[in-house]
């Protein structure tokens, strides 16, 4: 016991107190010679405990680029001495090929001894003997402003992978943005095998002329056997290293002159849209939808032209914000543009929606192209306005102004009737909100916001808004598209609202009544409205009561699928 406890307080008189101050300093590199645009690892080793500050490096400012300071401390206990020690490991990338003098570091007045360095041509050296290097290669060698260019950088790496990080390509004058995840595989380059870390880049220019490319870089740390102070086994320990991509020029040309349209590059473009293949006849406030959709090869979902639609003026068009996204496919970027457009016609007969053509350019041909979409044929049943003829027009006296038609009254009626059901729907706004429990019982029978449209509509005895609201109602209802004619065949009453509805709604316009000078070119109408005979309260119970049967069979059919 009396030997034990001796031995213990030799030991923390030992531990407690420091066996010697610093005596010696030393130096060394972990490469000698090096490659021009490799890095190497300065080691500096204090036999002491020192303060991490002490070191100054700034002197190796001058010929080298300075990465990153590690520091660690150990302490080592043998036959009763106890030694401390401080380590320093400095990357160091050298700025020019040639002779360069690693400059003594001054510690407490001990000194390391200066490193003669030597730093060969990029080339000179076998590739075999290098442990880390990056390679980097553009799809193209020249593009034109808006092309999209491919930039892959490979990391080829002989070592074990601790830690790193993969910076991107540095530039100015063009848009960078990384494509898709990175690939790891492995490659056998002079008869050594690597493990490669592959990353792609997409690159567009915004003007012309030459493009510098920084090369992509690499920090991070490694695994590598070492040995220290002659001991008998080795182990691996980190160490940090760095490498660059070599930088890359690139020629941008302008957009040429003989091209027409708005400018868009591309390997490849195509126009497609969901329409029947066979011809597919609507009834007037039947909502017809189109869905056009934009692909375009190797380019950016931001280049993507807007798709301009064209249609008679008895058609009319409601497009959806176009949505824009990008997908990789077979290793190529693809980007898409969908728009969706509403179609409502307000009048019988046989109408034609013009051809699509999108122009873009084919950088391989260096000729303009077209993506086009064929002319559609829409039949629309109901009456037809037969516009005014130019003999009628012929007979009117000179003094009278008649040469645009019943047109501008046309507009203008429809104009009116737009403000007042606009002022009704106000209204019937402000009664909603001034009668909370009213609103409730209304959420609670129909919470869509389409019932709630089909009602103001009604009250407003507006048959127009009626047929729209009601179309829309029921294409929620059946989660899928309902035209008046399908709509009518749910229930005798609603087909018959329905066909009084159409006739007050688009019955041709008596423009006798309007301007006693102006041209009569449409029947007279009866001096009764149809639209009065609506009722249109019991027109409201019956669609409560179709939803309210519809909400049961879904109700039924969940329960059988999930019993």
């Amino acid at each position: 016991m009396v030997i034990r406890s001796i031995f213990v307080l030799a030991l923390l008189a030992l531990t407690t107190f420091p066996a010697s101050a610093l005596t010696q300093l030393q130096a060394s590199v972990d490469s000698n010679p090096i490659m021009e645009g490799e890095t190497l690892v300065l080691t500096v080793t204090a036999d002491d405990d020192i303060n991490s500050g002490k070191l100054d490096t700034s002197a190796l400012l001058k010929d080298f680029m300075v990465g990153r300071t590690s520091i660690s401390r150990s302490k080592k206990i043998m036959n009763f001495d106890a030694s401390n020690e401080t380590r320093w490991q400095v990357l160091l990338s050298p700025k020019k090929a040639g002779n360069i003098v690693i400059p003594a570091f001054i510690i407490d007045g001990v000194s390391s001894t200066p490193i003669q360095l030597s730093v060969l041509k990029a080339g000179s050296q076998p590739q075999q003997m290098q442990n880390i290097f990056m390679r980097a290669s553009l799809s193209n060698e020249e593009a034109y402003v808006g092309q999209m260019l491919t930039y892959t950088v490979k990391l080829y790496l002989a070592l074990e992978l601790q830690r790193g990080v993969l910076n991107a390509p540095d530039l100015n004058g063009a848009q960078i943005k990384q494509l898709g995840e990175d690939s790891d595989s492995t490659e056998i380059v002079n008869g050594r095998r690597y493990r490669v870390i592959e990353r792609n880049y997409s690159i567009i220019a915004d003007q012309p002329g030459e493009l510098s490319i920084t090369g992509a870089s690499f920090a991070g740390d490694v695994l590598v056997q070492s040995r220290r102070n002659g001991a008998m086994f080795s182990f691996n320990e980190s160490k940090p290293t760095q490498t660059q991509a070599p930088d890359i020029k690139v020629q941008i040309k302008p957009i040429p002159q003989d091209y027409h349209g708005e400018w868009l590059v591309s390997d490849l473009v195509v126009l497609k849209e969901d329409w029947p293949e066979k011809t597919v006849e609507y009834n007037i406030g039947d909502p017809i939808t189109r869905t056009i959709t934009l692909l375009a090869s190797n380019t950016d979902e931001t280049s993507l032209p807007e798709i301009s639609l064209s249609a008679p003026a008895a058609l009319k068009t409601y497009p959806e914000k176009a949505q824009r996204n990008t997908f990789l496919r077979e290793n190529q970027m693809v980007a898409q543009l969908t728009q969706t457009t509403a179609i409502v016609a307000t009048s019988g007969g046989t109408y034609t929606l013009p051809e699509i053509k999108v122009p873009w350019w084919n950088p391989h041909l260096n000729k303009q192209q077209f993506a086009t979409l064929p002319a559609r044929t829409i039949v629309i049943k109901g009456a037809v306005v037969a516009p005014p003829q130019p003999q009628q027009l012929q007979t009117q006296e000179p003094a009278t102004n008649t040469s645009a038609g019943f047109w501008p009254w046309l507009s203008l009626v429809l104009a009116l009737l737009w403000l007042v059901t606009l002022m009704l729907w106000i209204n019937a706004r402000k009664q909603i909100k001034a009668k909370p429990a009213a609103k409730a019982v209304i959420a609670s029978s129909s919470p869509s916001s389409s019932f709630a449209e089909l009602k103001v509509a009604c009250d407003a005895n507006n048959p127009t808004q009626v047929l729209n609201s009601i179309s829309r109602y029921y294409t929620e209802l059946y989660q899928r598209p309902m035209s008046l004619s399908q709509i009518a065949m749910t229930d005798d009453f609603i087909a018959k609202s329905i066909s009084l509805m159409q006739k007050a709604a688009y019955a041709p316009v008596n423009t006798s009544s309007v301007n006693a000078n102006s041209v009569n070119t449409s029947p007279v109408g009866s001096s009764k409205k149809p639209a009065e005979a609506v009722d249109y309260a019991k027109l409201i119970n019956v669609v409560k009561a179709a939803k309210s049967e519809q909400q049961n069979v879904n109700t039924s059919a969940l329960r059988q699928l999930n019993p």
